[in-house]
């Protein structure tokens, strides 16, 4: 398959994710933009202090979303293939950014950059309200969140994400998973040997 021709199935693949049917002209526009990135372990999409030019969509790898606080890593997110991965206030307000996003595992992201994506949507409603739906979607995984850690307990939380996320609790080191669901590794030790032992 052709770069082209990959770069379009990716585009595509978007566009079903976040329920957008395209033009063959806005299609092929969106297409255009997008920046495949193959990536290694550890290698970083975006830097603390480096403003976030690319959304990425994530075709095959895991990646972590962090920042540092008083010399300990604490996650935000960590997403895998199908999801988007955004620093969003550096993406939208152009300023450095304090979340550090980097690869967990060797994989292809599609970045999406911001001035071409800005650009087309000013032209193209179709693009514009794909710009929308990401954000919609965006802004309610962060209200989920916060939500789930107000709420509920340690056990909950983890029962929620091998649910929801299996992903993440597959695949992920072990400290990572904690860190997301705001419990230190021994909690979370704890609570997965009394879940594998109710069977639930």
């Amino acid at each position: 398959m052709s770069i082209i021709d990959k770069k379009k199935e990716v585009a595509r693949e978007i566009c079903r994710s976040y329920n957008i049917t395209m033009s063959i002209e806005a299609l092929n526009a969106f297409t255009d933009i997008l920046v495949p990135f193959k990536l290694l372990r550890g290698q970083n999409l975006v830097s603390e202090g480096e403003i976030c030019n690319h959304m990425f969509y994530v075709e095959k790898g895991l990646v972590l979303q962090y920042y540092k606080k008083n010399n300990i890593t604490v996650t935000e997110h960590i997403s895998h293939e199908g999801d988007m991965v955004i620093c969003i206030e550096s993406y939208f307000l152009r300023k450095p950014s304090r979340i550090i996003a980097t690869m967990l595992e060797p994989g292809v992201v599609y970045g999406i950059p911001y001035d071409e994506i800005t650009a087309l949507s000013r032209r193209s409603y179709e693009i514009c309200r794909l710009l929308l739906n990401i954000d919609e979607r965006s802004l309610i995984i962060s209200q989920q969140k916060a939500d789930v850690l107000r709420f509920e307990t340690a056990k909950e939380r983890y029962i929620r994400t091998m649910k929801e996320t299996p992903e993440i609790v597959r695949r992920a080191p072990l400290h990572h998973v904690a860190s997301f669901l705001q419990m230190s590794p021994e909690t979370l030790s704890r609570v997965r040997a009394q879940v594998n032992e109710e069977g639930l």
